[in-house]
Parts: structure tokens; sequence; C-alpha cells
């Protein structure tokens, strides 16, 4: 099949796939989610996105039957049955199951909702420069959770496309958390910095891998939250997300930014580069 979608054992093209409007993702955007990417049929770090979504899901207190090994297998069968080359987005969430509106949790025997979407994908093989704005925080205190409660990110998300910029970054009373749908860094005097997790930003697994490569290569890494002066007077500005990997800024505000240490930079992309290849090459 060209695209691949699943919901609670159905599997069917993502344009044929229906859900029930009872589920309490459509009213209450009750659920959480995980999205990863595969090259030739090869998921990129799975188990570490698997990880991620069965945490999410505990914090949202969402019931779910399967295990980690079991959803992992799943989430590969379907792969499977994409056209070649095999290169895909794969998304998947769950939501507190399909029950008559109402605020409270639905009773026990309600089961969760599965919901996998698989459509092609270009691999993220070359470093992107990209254009980036600022806007204010306006989102609620669970950003690290990854539910599906996404306004005020597509709100900034479209802020940033009116303006010509593929990302826009969130702050508030002049401190940096995150970008609209990615992680934020900033490279200073060789010194990789990025804001400490904690429920203002998402747990990115590629922001978890970048930090790791780095250590690895001798960079060191500073898990501070950064200003958008510092921001604006940082040697690069990296953003990273699970599907576009590792990008880089050009420009904040129509300001130029970054341009000023291409070697520590690319000593990080090459480093991913590497994993990516190995991981999907095994």
């Amino acid at each position: 099949m060209k695209t691949v979608a699943y919901y609670n054992g159905t599997v069917a093209p993502i344009e044929e796939l229906t859900i029930p409007a009872n589920d309490r993702a459509v009213y209450f955007g009750d659920g959480i989610y995980d999205v990863a990417i595969a090259d030739n049929y090869h998921t990129f770090r799975l188990a570490d996105h698997v990880n991620r979504f069965f945490c999410s899901a505990k914090q949202m207190k969402i019931p779910f039957d399967m295990t980690k090994e079991e959803l992992s297998s799943l989430l590969e069968e379907l792969l499977q049955k994409m056209d070649a080359p095999g290169n895909a987005m794969i998304y998947w969430q769950i939501s507190r199951g399909t029950a008559p509106r109402a605020h409270v949790f639905p009773s026990a025997d309600v089961k969760a909702n599965l919901l996998v979407m698989i459509k092609p994908m270009s691999p993220p093989t070359e470093l992107k420069h990209i254009n980036l704005i600022t806007t204010p925080e306006t989102r609620y205190s669970y950003c690290n959770i990854k539910t599906i409660n996404l306004i005020p990110n597509v709100l900034a998300s479209q802020k940033a496309k009116n303006a010509g910029c593929e990302e826009a970054v969130f702050h508030k009373d002049g401190i940096v958390s995150e970008c609209s749908h990615s992680n934020i860094h900033i490279l200073k005097d060789g010194t990789l910095q990025t804001a400490p997790l904690s429920p203002a930003i998402l747990p990115g697994i590629t922001r978890m891998h970048l930090l790791a490569l780095a250590q690895e290569n001798s960079i060191p890494v500073n898990e501070t939250a950064f200003t958008l002066e510092q921001l604006m007077d940082a040697d690069e500005v990296l953003v990273t997300s699970s599907t576009a990997l590792i990008r880089v800024a050009d420009s904040v505000d129509g300001i130029p930014v970054g341009g000023k240490d291409s070697e520590t930079l690319m000593t990080l992309v090459n480093a991913y580069q590497k994993l990516y290849r190995n991981s999907v090459q095994e």
C-alpha cells in the first residue's frame, strides 16, 4: 500500500480508515502520540520512541493493554505493508477510548483506542538551513507529555509559515523553551547549550541523541535554559526533531544568526548522520 493506517485491528489506506465520533481524541484531544521515521523498512531508534510513548501514557493515566514489545512488533509489521522503498513517517496515538462525552474518565472497561498512520517520507539525509521567528509562550504546564492537544503549536507554526519561516521559537519572560514542533539548542564558545528537561519542554528523542553524541565527541554540554539575547548571539543555532533530525537556523525574526562555528556544528551533524546510517542499516 502507498499509505497504511490501523485502528484497533482494522488495516486500510489512510484515506479509507474511519474513527468513531465518540473517540475521546475527537472531542477532548484526550490522548498521546509519538512519531518515528523509517528508511528502507528500517525504523530509526524505534525503542526510544516507544519508551517515550509509554511514559506519556503513564503520565496521562491512560491504560494500554499492549506491551512495548507488542506495540513495536505491530508498528514494524505495518511498515512492511508499505510499497517500496519503505521510507516513511510512522505516527501512532492512543486515546482514552470511545465513550459518551463526559469530562471524567470513562469506566475501567473502556479500552484505549490505538491509531497508526504510515505515509511515505524522504529520509532527512542532508543538513537543511531554516529561518525562525519568536513567539510568546502560550501553552500549558505539560509540554513534556506528547499529548495530541497541540492548538498553540499549530497557531505558532502557521505564524512562522506566514512570516516565511520554518519554525517558531517559544519564549516566556525572555527565556527560550523550545520550538512549535522541535527542540532548540545553541552552540557558544564550543559548548552545546539546551534547556533542561522539565514540564516546559518535550523530552525530544533527537535531543537525547544529540547530547550523547556531543559528549562522545568531547563537546561540552550545558543543560541550562538560554535567553533570547543568547539565542541571537549564538555561534550556531540548532533545531532538532524526529522527522527532520538536525537543522541549522540562518535567521531569527529576520535577523541573521549563527554561522560562526561550522566546525563544531559539522562534527555534530556528521556524528548524527553516522548514527542514523548505522541504525537504519542494522
